[in-house]
């Protein structure tokens, strides 16, 4: 892990494509800003861990569920 030292106003580089800002430090918060492309997904670390879990539960389901679930999606006007 790296581990970088940055004040606020002060920024890295990830790549050519993104940049994170300290925007803010108070207390024991930090904000950051963060600019990517769009075709690059940001989430916090939470968010990112239910994604994966719905992923997976969405891998795992059946035909049946599949079909299930389309015809509550087209009868709810979503599909």
């Amino acid at each position: 892990m790296l581990v970088l030292g940055r004040r606020t106003g002060e920024n890295i580089r990830i790549g050519d494509d993104i940049k994170v800002i300290v925007l803010e430090v108070r207390g024991g918060q930090i904000k950051l800003g963060i600019e990517a492309p769009l075709h690059i997904q940001v989430h916090r670390e939470e968010i990112y861990e239910r994604i994966q879990r719905q992923n997976q539960r969405a891998a795992s389901m059946s035909p049946v569920d599949l079909a299930e679930a389309a015809r509550f999606l087209r009868q709810n006007g979503r599909g």
